[in-house]
């Protein structure tokens, strides 16, 4: 890929593009939004397939578990949102993750990724959302080298650059050597960071409740799902929850930059202890540093109701 190319894959979509999403769906509340938003967005995104991540956390005993949670939760979103056609191209992902930095994690999921990678090219990219550990993702490259030339990923993982410990975020800390892999291998990469950045997108409970409650069984199990969890723990409180996952998806429909601002930013390496390190000799990525909160939520809320 020349230099030029690999900037234009960094910008934003001007076309209707193909997409697949790399998702940890039962681990919290936020990637049944993102989901929900990517079907409901096919005026811009046409949806080859939805892929099961590893998670563990106290939702599950493993990350297999964690993948299989969310392998069902995907089924039960496809239904809700009437797209039951796509649940033929929902595969099941890594059960491990990476146990180093060159060894593959054998997956449905990974073959998929690998083998679609084939039908495209650095002119006409598969763009790759992942929204959890990105295992998946790096056991792809790692199986077809042509995944970094044909494809973009796009991915909300770590926190900000200015963040003490960027690489302790949920989603990248549990892989640390399936993010180096990614942040290392070239491919045109989108980073949307949580704490800094994405955790402005939040929203109460009286709001999902307007926007949502009574609209159609997608919107109900949205809004009941959130308020149910968030509830949990601060029952009686004036809570607010970062619905985090929905960005990434934002970052391909942001036209004329309407729902976010980004920059070019040299790679950094995602270290063992939690931390950045950088390199002035890294090749350059996409890096959102800032979410236009109300308008993202404006046209999330008009995409559910469709």
């Amino acid at each position: 890929m020349t230099e030029t190319q690999y900037l234009k894959n960094l910008e934003v979509p001007t076309e209707k593009i193909d997409v697949v999403l790399d998702t940890d769906a039962c681990n919290e509340v936020d990637d049944q939004f993102a989901i929900s938003y990517m079907l409901k967005s096919s005026h811009k995104l046409n949806v080859k397939g939805i892929c099961a991540a590893p998670f563990l956390n106290d939702r599950s005993i493993s990350p297999k578990e964690g993948m299989d949670k969310s392998y069902d939760e995907i089924l039960k979103l496809l239904t809700l949102a009437g797209k039951e056609n796509l649940k033929e191209f929902v595969f099941k992902g890594s059960e491990t993750y990476l146990s180093d930095e060159e060894t593959f994690v054998n997956s449905e999921a990974a073959d998929f990724i690998a083998d679609l990678a084939n039908e495209y090219s650095s002119e006409k990219p598969l763009y790759i959302v992942a929204i959890g550990a990105i295992t998946n993702v790096a056991s792809a490259i790692l199986k077809n080298p042509l995944v970094k030339e044909n494809c973009v990923v796009v991915w909300l993982g770590g926190h900000g650059t200015h963040m003490p410990l960027p690489a302790s975020e949920f989603n990248m800390q549990q892989d640390i050597a399936a993010a180096r892999v990614v942040f290392g291998c070239g491919v045109p990469l989108v980073q949307l960071p949580c704490f800094g950045i994405v955790d402005h997108f939040a929203a109460s409970k009286y709001e999902l409740e307007h926007w949502l409650k009574g609209k159609n069984a997608l919107c109900d199990y949205l809004c009941e799902n959130t308020v149910k969890e968030a509830e949990s723990y601060a029952s009686g409180k004036p809570w607010t929850r970062i619905i985090w996952d929905v960005t990434a998806i934002g970052w391909l429909l942001n036209e004329n930059s309407r729902f976010m601002a980004d920059t070019l930013i040299l790679s950094p390496i995602p270290e063992y202890d939690h931390t950045y390190s950088f390199d002035e000799k890294r090749h350059k990525i996409r890096y959102v540093y800032q979410i236009y909160r109300d308008n993202l939520f404006e046209d999330l809320y008009e995409a559910l109701l469709r």
